[in-house]
């Protein structure tokens, strides 16, 4: 069967409506319950009287789990678990956890392992197992590793890890059976098998366990108002959704459990678990599966990195190659006649083509020049900040699909010269087969009162992928822009050299012409910057001069946040391009420069980790007023004015940044707020068409501000 993509938005639409969240019930297994914030159960789930008290209604916390587990419940925060301990229930000893929904505490128990903690031997395993993770040397090796490491732990018949790919869908890159289990392994699976609330909460909730699939749900029981609609998000018992439960049971498993793989916040992947017939795991078996995962999800991350640092090694003396092709030559043809077969083979590309204005040069296996040209005209905005690159061309730009046996694949980059260069690698269609656990075009139906059902084949089921060429790395995608930066340098320094000999004159004239310009430059920058200074001199007089502390504070505030628009100013008219900027360099400099406004004890608490990222001048002094406000309000708030350490990260994932500033005091998040700073914080983050949140930091506060680098 041919198909060019996976399946669309709308197959999956249904399922991400199901409020998974909000069951109204729990798994049997084990009991909940609900207590209000005088420490009286108002609300219960489960066996409670076969397991623990017949009379529950109303009682007080203590009478039911005792005084050391109440004292430990009593602490328990928002966004937070907290493992209780050992309660002595009617029928045996019980695990009890808790955590906080809505207000209200919530406590959960399961049947407890004999020995109430780890037992070394236990222990040691453990220790043994992650050691062998650090010894894998490939991320496939890794995972198939952990696979039997995970089903040693559980006692599982089948588990797999699972990865998240492109589009959400997952492919099985490990797997460890029984004798009995069948194999998933390099299957792929659809989107629509883990909707888009499941993949939120399996971030949130990292491990959770169904002993028995065909369990009946346990309601939640109310003394008095309905706790139905009540958050389970935190749960370990949460009942699952029929579909999920049907597509277990589709699949022949009779218990499941499923860890996350969470990478830099991401997830990255799951450990799924099946069995054939009903199987509990205690509390103590989860912990280490989830510190497990934890030292899985480093691993993998070392593991990548190591691999693109060797790529990007052997990038560099392939880079070597291609420049000693270079010469001062004026015609676009002639300065890349030597070097087009070394620019096609850094890439691994079946053919190459660079275009300036009228002039195309061309190499390999291309497109015909009309469609080079309308290539060129597609993605010249794109390429001019940075590396454009898509394995299906044909998705981005539907004409593309009549070339897709020459240009499936394509990355671009825009070299600055007077007249801008954009130099294109193609790659050619790469038919690939893939193999899917069941048909993935067979979509879950969207029609307003249908009820939900899950797809009922595993059966493997091929799939040709046309109009997609293999992708391109990380590592190649930063060769392009790198040896596009290099060829650049080498080839203006060689022409310089060139004109030095042969136009004296000409160069006379441009440099008295140059200097003219720089001397308007200089003006106008010394303007600028006097007008800058001028206003700033002003706010720091009126903050000396004010006998209102809450005056002073505001402007010296303000004051900041010019120096923030002041520092893009001053870096513009040093850098070379005026319409993007190293938003790394950018926000160091503004941290140095709010070091100077500071005591102190305040300059020497900072903590950068600044990945670089090229984005537009606009863009960035809206970054910087962010992150001005974000320090200014953690100086306020983090540590009750008193000097504390403070981070600040800054990332790139795909065509997104992500800004992290960090605290360790009092965590106090800023709410609504109407204050200027709150209000300015939130307008210029719409203004990024970005997303700001606040995490608790355990302690401190977290706010992570995520916008797309290019204008959406």
């Amino acid at each position: 069967m041919l198909n060019d993509a996976l399946p669309s938005d709308a197959d999956i639409t249904s399922c991400d409506l199901e409020p998974i969240h909000i069951p109204g019930s729990i798994q049997p297994h084990g009991i909940m319950l609900i207590v209000n914030n005088e420490l009286k159960v108002i609300g219960a789930a489960g066996d409670i009287e076969g397991r623990l008290t017949e009379n529950w209604a109303g009682r007080a916390l203590i009478d039911l789990v005792g005084g050391d587990c109440v004292a430990k419940a009593a602490r328990v925060e928002e966004d937070a678990t907290l493992i209780l301990g050992r309660v002595e229930g009617a029928s045996g000893y019980l695990n009890a956890i808790a955590y906080r929904s809505a207000g209200r505490l919530v406590v959960e128990m399961d049947a407890a392992e004999p020995e109430p903690t780890l037992s070394a031997p236990f222990l040691f395993g453990l220790d043994a197992a992650v050691s062998q993770f650090e010894r894998a040397p490939t991320v496939e090796s890794l995972c198939r590793q952990a696979a039997a490491t995970f089903r040693d732990l559980t006692g599982y018949g089948r588990v797999m890890i699972y990865q998240f790919i492109d589009g959400d869908a997952g492919v099985v890159v490990g797997e460890s059976l029984d004798e009995g289990s069948s194999s998933f392994l390099n299957h792929h699976f659809p989107a629509t098998d883990i909707p888009k609330q499941a993949r939120a909460l399996y971030v949130r909730n990292k491990v959770r366990v169904i002993p028995d699939v065909s369990y009946i749900p346990a309601p939640i029981r109310s003394v008095r108002e309905d706790l139905r609609g009540l958050d389970l998000s935190d749960s370990t018992l949460r009942s699952v959704s029929p579909v999920h439960i049907q597509y277990l049971k589709n699949m022949g498993v009779a218990a499941s459990a499923s860890i996350s793989i969470v990478k830099d916040g991401v997830l990255w992947g799951l450990v799924a678990c099946h069995h054939h017939e009903p199987k509990e795991i205690t509390l103590n078996v989860r912990i280490a599966c989830l510190a497990i995962a934890g030292s899985l999800a480093r691993q993998i991350r070392s593991k990548e990195e190591a691999e693109l640092y060797r790529e990007r090694l052997r990038f560099r003396s392939q880079e070597e190659t291609v420049l000693s092709k270079l010469g001062a030559d004026g015609s676009l043809s002639e300065f890349f006649e030597r070097s087009g077969r070394e620019l096609a083979n850094l890439l691994s590309s079946d053919g190459f083509a660079a275009v300036q204005g009228q002039d195309l040069f061309t190499y390999g296996k291309c497109p015909d020049n009309i469609d080079i040209r309308a290539i060129a005209d597609f993605i010249r905005r794109p390429a001019a900040l940075q590396p454009f690159a898509t394995p299906s061309l044909k998705t981005k730009m539907p004409e593309a699909e009549a070339y897709a046996d020459r240009a499936s694949g394509l990355l671009a980059v825009t070299m600055s010269t007077e007249i801008p260069t954009i130099l294109i690698w193609f790659r050619a269609e790469h038919l690939e087969v893939l193999e899917w656990a069941g048909n993935p075009h067979k979509g879950v139906p969207v029609e307003p009162g249908v009820t939900l059902t899950p797809r009922a084949s595993f059966e493997a089921w091929s799939e040709e992928v046309r109009h997609k060429a293999r992708p391109w790395s990380h590592g190649e995608v930063e060769a392009a822009g790198r040896v596009v930066r290099l060829m650049l340098e080498r080839r203006n320094d060689l022409r310089v050299r060139e004109l030095n000999r042969e136009l004296t004159t000409t160069i006379a004239e441009n440099e008295t012409l140059l200097r003219q310009k720089d001397f308007l430059l200089k003006e106008v920058n010394h303007r600028v910057q006097n007008s800058l200074q001028l206003v700033a001199a002003f706010l720091r007089l009126q903050g000396k001069t004010s006998g209102d502390d809450a005056v002073r504070l505001q402007l010296e505030e303000a004051d900041r946040r010019l120096s923030a628009v002041a520092l893009v100013h001053r870096r513009l008219y040093r850098d070379d391009s005026v319409e993007v900027v190293d938003l790394s360099r950018y926000l160091e400099d503004l941290v140095s420069e709010m070091k100077t406004t500071m005591d102190d004890e305040w300059a020497r608490q900072f903590d950068l980790e600044l990945a670089p990222v090229q984005i537009s001048t606009d863009r960035a002094v809206n970054v910087g007023l962010v992150l001005t406000e974000l320090v200014i309000n953690a100086q306020k708030h983090a540590y009750e004015g008193r000097p504390g350490r403070l981070s600040v990260i800054l990332e790139q994932h795909r065509g997104m940044f992500r800004l992290i500033v960090m605290d360790h005091g009092a965590g106090k998040k800023s709410g609504g707020g109407s204050g200027f700073g709150k209000r300015m914080l939130a307008a210029v983050v719409d203004q990024l068409k970005g997303t700001i949140d606040e995490q608790d930091n355990k302690p401190g506060l977290r706010t992570v501000v995520t916008a797309p680098i290019d204008t959406p």
